[in-house]
């Protein structure tokens, strides 16, 4: 009876949306994990080990925000050029004079404008993701190249010190404190999306919008919230990667937003909407870590990492896709029966 009652539990767990591939891709991590530590050594150094989750750790941030979005049933382009945006305008502030956390705080405040307003554009206006993400896209991107006059910033100074040893070079307990905010932010999106109502319209919204609004949910409100966190995601890796150069470039986040739909199917949320979780963005956004960090150590040049990281995104919405097909037949199958 006890044993029944556990493996009841197991199954009531697996069935959780997408927990499944979560189980799936996992193993395969091990997998990576072990077979790059047999071809060197060096990959299991205490040194590669730290810095590999220092690189991870901007990927788990932006996969986050990208996941939210993705839940809803839609998707956010504009992540790599709103990297880039808050990268530009923190960098620019500092060098200005500006204290370096109201600086922050500025940036912040700009990267929520480019989310709200893609919230709005998607919810009221009706505008397809895809076109007003890629028009917000080109907008961040812009403000990035105009804030210091289409010229990187010059260095931020020592008075940012502070700044660069809370975003990226100061440790926290023995690790980098970027490892210790890429944390903090998947405990409190975790909980927003797992345990809260926000959360529950968020799966709603992506697993059928029309029921779900006429069960009560606020569409415009939900979808607008979930651009909001992909926003403030967004915005963090930009302070990081100011905080790693020590200066603003224009070109920071480039290609950030193909990261983040990476890390996000790989750990299972559906491209569909309506599915995932965001255990499985930390293990999917570790995949591309431990794959770029192990082919580097195998010599394999760049192109031959994006092209492997490009094939399992490629896969990995196949197989979904393949999934949800299936479930719809049997659901089908059973309706007729």
């Amino acid at each position: 009876m006890e044993n029944k009652i556990k493996t009841n539990r197991l199954m009531k767990l697996l069935s959780k949306r997408g927990m499944m591939q979560v189980v799936t891709v996992s193993f395969g991590l091990l997998v990576l994990i072990t077979v790059f530590g047999i071809l060197n050594p060096n990959f299991f150094s205490n040194r590669n080990i730290s810095n590999l989750l220092r690189q991870i750790a901007p990927i788990i941030l932006i996969g986050i925000g990208q996941s939210y979005v993705l839940i809803t049933g839609n998707i956010d382009l504009s992540i790599g050029s709103l990297v880039g945006m808050s990268c530009m305008i923190s960098a620019t502030l500092m060098t200005k004079g500006m204290n370096p956390w109201l600086a922050v705080g500025f940036t912040y405040a700009a990267a929520l404008a480019i989310g709200l307003l893609n919230g709005q554009l998607i919810s009221k206006a009706k505008l397809p993701a895809f076109i007003a993400t890629l028009g917000t896209m080109t907008i961040a991107r812009g403000v990035a190249q105009i804030v210091n006059n289409n010229y990187n910033t010059d260095s931020i100074g020592p008075a940012a010190e502070g700044f660069r040893d809370f975003f990226y070079y100061g440790k926290t307990f023995g690790l980098y404190n970027t490892i210790w905010i890429a944390l903090a932010f998947w405990i409190v999106f975790n909980f927003i999306l797992s345990r809260t109502r926000t959360g529950r319209h968020i799966y709603a919204v992506g697993s059928n919008i029309h029921a779900a609004h006429l069960s009560g949910v606020d569409i415009a409100s939900t979808v607008t919230k979930a651009y909001i966190v992909s926003s403030i995601c967004s915005a963090t890796v930009g302070l990081v990667m100011t905080a790693v150069s020590g200066m603003g470039t224009m070109d920071a986040g480039t290609t950030y937003e193909l990261y983040a739909v990476a890390a996000s199917v790989i750990g299972g949320v559906s491209t569909l909407g309506g599915q995932g979780i965001l255990l499985g963005t930390i293990v999917g956004a570790s995949i591309w870590g431990v794959l770029q960090n192990g082919l580097q150590f195998a010599g394999a040049p760049v192109a031959i990492r994006n092209i492997v990281i490009g094939i399992i995104v490629i896969i990995s919405v196949l197989l979904d896709i393949v999934v949800r097909a299936n479930k719809n037949k049997a659901t089908k199958a059973k309706a007729k029966a």
